[in-house]
């Protein structure tokens, strides 16, 4: 059994009988991400957030987290990464390099249904920099969204297997796959994609698309376009506050994507029917 999964024995009703199977169930542990920075000449270490997860690429994860938050940007601010046990993970900052400790003040507990769950202050939810630069113009044909959802399906191991964990997928413009990552919470799915390209210097993804295996919310919109993604696409519904920052960040967002029919929320521009 993999990290994600394992096995538990049910009890299962059916046709007015019961029995005792075997069930896959998704992995959910507790991660703490803390960062080691320079301050006045000492080390000091503070806890970033404690995170609901699925075990497995916990650095992509940690990074990706720090960098959708806006509290790191460039690679050359990392010195190292360390995981302490099995639930703890630090990340060493280079010693030139000037924290944003505001960005850091925010005491999150995420769940693994919320990624925005503990911070302090309404201000606190909108982590995109002003100088943030928009997604560039990209054009991708109708058929390749819709071919999207079958991809996915075939990629998607651990869902098939316990139906309780959610995917982020990154395609190229041609609908090639290039990367995928699976975790009981949407938003650390997201996060480890990012992470991974991130420490693999392939940000920023201007010339991607973004699929996300159940709804679209503002987080995961949030974290898409620091990313840069021009695309976003969603299996389920996309929420208001979502459409709506899509729209301001130039995303095109798209849900209830199906094999034969889509709702494009906005940016129709970037779609070529």
């Amino acid at each position: 059994m993999s990290l994600q999964i394992t096995s538990i024995p049910i009890l299962k009703y059916k046709n007015e009988n019961c029995i005792t199977v075997a069930d896959d169930v998704a992995i959910e542990e507790p991660l703490e991400i803390s960062i080691a920075y320079l301050q006045n000449q000492q080390l000091v270490f503070k806890i970033i957030a404690v995170t609901m997860r699925t075990p497995g690429y916990d650095e992509e994860l940690a990074i990706g987290f720090l960098f959708t938050e806006n509290i790191i940007d460039t690679t050359t601010q990392i010195e190292k990464i360390e995981k302490k046990g099995e639930n703890k993970i630090c990340v060493f900052i280079t010693g030139n390099f000037q924290l944003n400790i505001k960005n850091t003040e925010r005491n999150f507990y995420t769940t693994s249904s919320c990624g925005v769950c503990g911070k302090a202050s309404i201000e606190a939810i909108q982590t995109i920099p002003s100088s943030a630069v928009y997604p560039q113009k990209v054009s991708v044909p109708i058929p390749t969204i819709l071919n999207l959802k079958n991809k996915l399906n075939t990629h998607q191991s651990a869902f098939q297997s316990t139906g309780g964990i959610h995917a982020a997928a990154l395609f190229d413009l041609a609908g090639n796959s290039i990367a995928l990552f699976e975790d009981v919470g949407r938003h650390n799915a997201l996060d480890k994609l990012i992470g991974w390209n991130y420490l693999n210097n392939h940000l920023p993804l201007q010339q991607n698309i973004l699929l996300l295996s159940g709804r679209a919310s503002f987080e995961l919109i949030q974290k898409a376009a620091m990313a840069h993604l021009p695309i976003v696409c969603a299996i389920g519904a996309p929420s208001s506050l979502a459409v709506s920052l899509a729209a301001e960040m130039d995303i095109t967002l798209i849900g209830f994507l199906k094999e034969a029919s889509c709702n494009i929320y906005c940016g129709d521009e970037k779609i070529e029917f």
